[in-house]
């Protein structure tokens, strides 16, 4: 594989701040095409050799996730009155390594539907919120989804329940697991139409990469055979070998300085040992996720930009979606073993789009999986949900019938967005390089709250259906608290007066700016974001390469 190596004093084309689900597409495409490229990673490049099945480093040392233990604080709030109060866990989720988030996803890949883009217009205004159109359309990005079927590698069946697609994926569905089977009849009998989940995870070998070993350890870890269809093992390893791409990692990024004409002409950061260095560009592709990016262009501002980088409107990090969640835990008389292999393999989508006859907004989807992420020491510490021991033989026996008898069916929807759920610096608490922490508001809209409860009261009629003997459902009633889907901070739109990048991701403020994350997405989403992420990213890079080659740029 080539090395590269860039001087920091001389101009590269591009610098991508983030090497996540849209930064590793960035860096891959822009590189390929002949162009200078160097990728700012705060966390480690780990391969699939150095993941590993240690729940206890992942969970609560924060291997992959860092937080207040690694020195990266957050503080939240639910309304804008009060004050933000820290907190021990993220509020904010997100991976710093190579790959970041895509590498221990759980590889949910559901495209969104030609009515996601337009859903404003049809469902018409929702008072107190910023629900609007995309300045795009689903035909417009269809040919980025099925690009990112084939070069990132996804499993599933196209069918009746897809929205249209000009290609088949490259894989066939992963193989049906029990609580599928559970899902599946039970969803026929209540007249639905439960499917093979699409998945970013190997059914059978595919460029290079081997097929999916059903180890169990996917949703939090990482893939160590690299079936797992990770930004890390399929854009860098091509972004590198172009000859044209620098990854450095360990690199945390302190602000973007621009010039007196107002464009981007470098970016500051610290090495891991605390050295401050600039590398010098022609252009910035923030990638940095939906958390992140709002903090560097608040870290940037100036005289110029006295509210933070490309922020004119005022936009940059309001509209925060978590996308909505809600749980159906069922307990069933004959083994099921969800924890084994992929955590789904089903979905059900007879609700993408919920009866406006109900009286609120919403819609999404519900799929099968294991009550605690298939993993044996969350099942332990989460004690008996379905009896009262917490100790001794009884624990133990409970605990040995409830990890392999049981199954959950979670709901995923839409969440609207609001300026009042945002982003911000928090005032006061710093983090280990003494940067403003993450500051989280977030309070749900009413229609949010009632699509969770629509979402948890099917899945616990499924649970019937099912033949659950035992179940108990739960959503976050008094509003969410975190999440892991950051979208909606940086968003997309033709108006630069209510929006923060253009239809191609481009800054408005900016010219040589440009902003390709979860934080660009309009509306939330049925709850499965990362395939659009990953889609707007080859549709920008598209479009950034063409302005490039004509000098406009």
């Amino acid at each position: 594989m080539a090395w590269t190596s860039f001087p920091t004093r001389e101009e590269v084309d591009f610098v991508v701040v983030g090497s996540g689900a849209a930064g590793g597409i960035m860096a891959k495409e822009l590189s390929t095409a002949g162009f200078s490229v160097v990728v700012l990673e705060q966390g480690p490049h780990l391969h699939p050799g150095d993941f590993k099945h240690d729940e206890w480093s992942y969970t609560h040392n924060e291997e992959l996730t860092w937080g207040r233990r690694k020195g990266h604080p957050q503080t939240f709030r639910k309304y804008e009155h009060e004050e933000a109060k820290m907190v021990d866990s993220g509020v904010l989720n997100y991976a710093h390594n190579v790959g970041g988030s895509s590498a221990h996803y759980s590889g949910n890949f559901w495209r969104l539907r030609p009515i996601d883009f337009q859903e404003a217009s049809i469902r018409g205004p929702i008072a107190g919120t910023n629900f609007a159109d995309w300045p795009i359309t689903y035909e417009e990005l269809e040919p980025y989804y099925t690009k990112v079927d084939w070069e990132i590698g996804v499993s599933g069946l196209a069918g009746p329940w897809d929205p249209p697609r000009s290609r088949d994926y490259p894989c066939p569905p992963m193989p049906v697991k029990a609580s599928g089977v559970l899902m599946e009849r039970a969803g026929k009998a209540l007249g639905y139409e439960p499917y093979p989940a699409p998945v970013a995870i190997l059914s059978r070998p595919h460029n290079g990469r081997p097929a999916c070993i059903h180890c169990g350890f996917c949703n939090g870890f990482g893939c160590e055979v690299a079936a797992k269809s990770s930004s890390a093992v399929t854009m860098i390893p091509l972004a590198e070998a172009s000859g044209n791409c620098e990854l450095r990692t360990g690199c945390t990024v302190s602000r973007i300085n621009t010039n007196d004409a107002g464009r981007v002409t470098e970016v500051v950061y610290w090495e891991e040992d605390g050295t401050e260095q600039a590398q010098m560009a022609k252009a910035v592709v923030l990638c940095a996720n939906g958390a992140e990016t709002p903090r560097l262009l608040f870290l940037s501002e100036s005289s110029r930009f006295p509210d933070g980088l490309g922020n004119s409107s005022g936009m940059v990090g309001k509209n925060l979606m978590f996308n909505g969640s809600s749980n159906a835990a069922g307990l069933f008389p004959e083994p099921v073993n969800a924890h084994k292999s992929i955590p789904t393999t089903r979905v059900i989508h007879d609700f993408y789009t919920i009866d406006p006859s109900l009286g609120f907004y919403g819609g999404g989807g519900i799929d099968c999986r294991s009550l605690t992420r298939g993993l044996p020491m969350a099942a332990a510490m989460r004690g008996g949900t379905f009896s009262g021991s917490s100790w001794g033989s009884d624990f133990k026996k409970d605990l040995m019938m409830e990890f392999t008898h049981t199954a959950s069916f979670n709901g995923h929807c839409t969440t609207l967005p609001l300026s009042t759920n945002n982003v911000t610096l928090d005032p006061t608490v710093k983090d280990k390089w003494g940067r403003p922490a993450l500051r989280t508001t977030f309070m749900n809209h009413p229609d949010d709250l009632a699509t969770m409860k629509f979402f948890m009261e099917r899945s616990m009629e499924l649970m019937d259906a099912a033949g659950a003997i035992k179940k108990v459902g739960s959503y976050a009633e008094n509003g969410q608290t975190g999440g892991v889907h950051l979208l909606g901070t940086c968003r997309m739109g033709n108006d630069p007066a209510t929006s923060v990048v253009d239809r191609y991701n481009r800054s408005h403020d900016v010219p040589n700016l440009f902003m390709v994350d979860g934080g660009s997405l309009v509306t939330s989403g049925r709850g499965q974001p990362t395939m659009t992420i990953m889609a707007l990213a080859f549709r920008a890079a598209d479009h950034i390469i063409q302005a490039a080659r004509r000098n406009e740029i």
